[in-house]
C-alpha cells in the first residue's frame, strides 16, 4: 500500500492503535471502526494493559469477533498494565504504516471515518506532524448535565487528545513517543503534542468525527481524579511554568484549593493551641472557600438529591486530595529535566 499522500489512485497507509483494558465498551468501539466506510486501516494493533499474566481472554476474544474481515489485519499485544502511554509505544513499535491514528477503547467512530480520515492525511502538509479529530460527546437533553458529564463533555473542545488522533509514525518515532512517567490517561497526549510541536511539526484539526459516550462511573469519581494534579506537577518540570498557555488547557482551581487546604488545617492548628477566635476566621474562609467551590458545582447541574449531595461531599474533600497529590507530584518529579533539556 503507497505510505505516500497525494492523490491518482494512491492513498496514505495508515494503522489504528487502540490501547484497552477490556472494558465493556471495546466491542461497540471495535464494531464501528468496521462499519466504518472507506479504505480499512492497514492494520489494526490492540494493546491489551490489563496486568498481570493471567488475564482473562474471553472477553478479548469476544470483542474481537466484531471485526469480521479486519480481524486478519489485527494484531494483539500485551503491554504488562503500565498505563496508556506505554501500551500506546508498544503498539508504535509494532506498526509500520506511515500514519498511526490512535483510538480509545470507549469511543465510536463516525459511520465514514475511514474515508475522512484518509482525507484528512491527504490533505495534511509536509509539515503536518499530526492531524486531530473531532469528538462529540452526546449529553442528556431532558435534564442539565451532571458534574461528571460536563467534564467528559470538556473533551469535545480539548486540545490533541489521544480518543481520536492521527499522527506520522516517523514523528512519533524521532519524539520518542509518549512519555511514561505518566501512567494515567491525563496529560500524556498533551505532552506528547506539545514535543512535535517543538520539534518544528504543525498540528492541524482534521474533519472525521468520533462519538464518545459517557461512560458510567462510580459516585466519588471527581476524587480519585485529583490524582491528575501529579501529572500536572510533571508537564510544570518538563515544559516550564506556562505550559498552561501552551498547551492551551484550562489552569484548574489548585491554587484555590491550596488556599482551602491552608485555611481549614490552620482552623485546626489553631483551635488546638486554645486560640478559637483565630480559629474561628480560619474556619471561616475555609468554610466560604468550600462553598464557593461546591455551588459553582451544583449550580449548573441537574440539582437533584444525589448530585447535591455528592458534590457537597466531594467539594469538602477534593481541596486536600488535590493539594495532596500537586505537592506528592512536585516533590516526585523534582528532578525531571525540562524537555529542552533533554534533546540539547
Amino acid at each position: 500500500m503507497s505510505a505516500t499522500p497525494g492523490t491518482g489512485g494512491t492513498r496514505t497507509g495508515y494503522a489504528v492503535v487502540v490501547p484497552t483494558l477490556v472494558r465493556d465498551t471495546l466491542a461497540d468501539c471495535l464494531a464501528a471502526l468496521a462499519a466504518a466506510t472507506g479504505p480499512a486501516p492497514d492494520e489494526i494493533v490492540l494493546v491489551d494493559d490489563r496486568p498481570g499474566p493471567d488475564a482473562g481472554s474471553g472477553a478479548l476474544e469476544h470483542a474481537l469477533t466484531v471485526l469480521g474481515d479486519l480481524r486478519e489485519r489485527t494484531v494483539v499485544l500485551r503491554s504488562g498494565g503500565r498505563g496508556p502511554a506505554a501500551a500506546r509505544n508498544t503498539g508504535i513499535r509494532a506498526v509500520t504504516s506511515p500514519w498511526t491514528a490512535f483510538l480509545d477503547d470507549d469511543v465510536q467512530v463516525g459511520p465514514h471515518w475511514c474515508d475522512q480520515l484518509i482525507q484528512d492525511l491527504a490533505e495534511a502538509a509536509p509539515d503536518t506532524g499530526a492531524v486531530q479529530g473531532v469528538i462529540a460527546v452526546p449529553l442528556p437533553g431532558e435534564r442539565r448535565p451532571t458534574d461528571w458529564e460536563r467534564g467528559t463533555a470538556g473533551l469535545a473542545q480539548a486540545r490533541w487528545i489521544t480518543a481520536d488522533m492521527a499522527y506520522r509514525t516517523d514523528v512519533l518515532k524521532r519524539v520518542a513517543g509518549f512519555d511514561e512517567r505518566f501512567t494515567r490517561a491525563f496529560r500524556e497526549d498533551a505532552d506528547l503534542a506539545l514535543r512535535v510541536l517543538d520539534a518544528g511539526w504543525r498540528i492541524r484539526r482534521g474533519r472525521r468525527t468520533t462519538r464518545h459516550p459517557v461512560r458510567p462511573a462510580a459516585r466519588w469519581v471527581s476524587l480519585r481524579q485529583q490524582r491528575g494534579n501529579a501529572d500536572d506537577a510533571l508537564m510544570r518540570r518538563l515544559h516550564g511554568p506556562d505550559w498552561w498557555a501552551k498547551a492551551v488547557a484550562p489552569r484548574g482551581r489548585i491554587r484555590r484549593h491550596a488556599a482551602i487546604t491552608a485555611a481549614g488545617a490552620a482552623a485546626l492548628v489553631l483551635a488546638a493551641a486554645g486560640r478559637p477566635r483565630a480559629a474561628a476566621l480560619a474556619g471561616a474562609g475555609w468554610a466560604a472557600g468550600t462553598a464557593e467551590f461546591a455551588w459553582a458545582r451544583i449550580a449548573p447541574g441537574p440539582r437533584t438529591r444525589h448530585e447535591v449531595t455528592t458534590m457537597l461531599v466531594t467539594s469538602a474533600l477534593i481541596p486536600p486530595v488535590a493539594t495532596w497529590h500537586r505537592v506528592s507530584g512536585l516533590w516526585r518529579h523534582r528532578s525531571a529535566p525540562a524537555w529542552g533539556e533533554v534533546t540539547a
